[in-house]
């Protein structure tokens, strides 16, 4: 018996030694974890202010007085006698907070000087119907390219990732001789036709449907549905997040582009606003801050509108959801 008792009192004491070495385990796992997810945390804290800096700088120097932009900036953009930039041998004054808040710049671009909103306005012409069509085109390719496989579609595909892979500057030169072949140089639809039919979309797009099981269309091919119903009632409402995703990233492609319409539109009246911002004159320091503050907010609201949808067409795998 007393054997019995000493043998047990060993058990217990090992069981407890081994617990005592779980837990001082698990509490060193434990701070380790912690310690890399305080430094994560601050290492993408140090880049979120780099990132933000330059947007808070503008917004908030967009409600500063002239004269204090130019005393601040005003070395920056200066230029010399022979036109030249003027070498800069003090420390610009980088200031987050104005002295006394004017809404002056907001005024002149608003009320005094249209031709900043026209310029808005030429950038909302140019980019929406290029998301909206594109996007059309893009989800008919796509379901072709899905349902219906073979060599030929397949090299069509290829070719479809060649043309995504390749700059625009490659193709701005095509682009301009089949614009001028079709009398619609210095027209939106010189900006229009490339935009609506890049294979952008129609890659995303075709890798995301991909992803439906081919079990779901054939059920439904089965139950008597057709092209147009599985295309309507299977592909379109599984894609949607994907659909939202690709019209964001369209959306802020196009509307901060500037090497199309410098080529396509001889016209500077037809310019967007993303041109019309690097040809403000050094005098309009403060009307530059403001305009690009005003020009940040459509991509700013559609992003925050689809944040989820975004996240959603990143991580969905496709199927059917439960």
């Amino acid at each position: 018996m007393k054997r019995r008792k000493m043998g047990r009192s060993k058990d217990e004491l090992s069981t407890e030694r081994w617990d005592k070495q779980v837990k001082t385990k698990k509490k060193i796992r434990n701070t380790r974890q912690m310690v890399r997810i305080c430094f994560g945390t601050l290492f993408a804290g140090c880049f979120a202010v780099l990132f933000l800096m330059p947007i808070i700088l503008t917004i908030t120097n967009s409600f500063m007085a002239a004269s204090e932009i130019s005393a601040n900036y005003g070395q920056v953009f200066a230029t010399s006698e022979t036109g030249g930039k003027v070498y800069i041998s003090e420390r610009v004054n980088l200031k987050f907070i104005p002295d006394m808040v004017s809404f002056s710049q907001y005024i002149t671009v608003l009320f005094k000087s249209p031709e900043y909103l026209l310029k808005f306005w030429n950038s909302v012409i140019l980019v929406v119907p290029i998301v909206a069509f594109q996007l059309l085109v893009a989800m008919g390719a796509s379901f072709g390219f899905t349902r219906y496989r073979g060599r030929i579609k397949e090299i069509i595909f290829f070719l479809y990732i060649i043309l995504m892979l390749m700059p625009y500057q490659v193709t701005l030169v095509p682009n301009y001789l089949v614009s001028d072949w079709l009398n619609i140089l210095d027209t939106n639809w010189a900006i229009w036709l490339p935009g609506i039919f890049s294979p952008f979309a129609v890659f995303l797009l075709t890798k995301y449907m991909r992803r439906i099981p081919t079990s779901v269309m054939e059920a439904a091919q089965i139950d008597g549905a057709g092209e147009w119903q599985i295309f309507q009632k299977i592909c379109m409402p599984l894609c949607k997040g994907a659909m939202c995703s690709v019209a964001i990233l369209i959306f802020i492609d196009y509307w901060n582009m500037v090497e199309q319409p410098l080529i396509l539109l001889a016209d500077s009246e037809k310019h967007p606003l993303s041109v019309f911002l690097s040809k403000i004159n050094a005098g309009e320091i403060g009307l530059a801050f403001a305009v690009a503050t005003i020009y940040m907010v459509p991509p700013i609201l559609v992003f925050l509108y689809g944040e989820d949808y975004l996240v959603e067409g990143i991580t969905y795998q496709g199927g059917i959801k439960g």
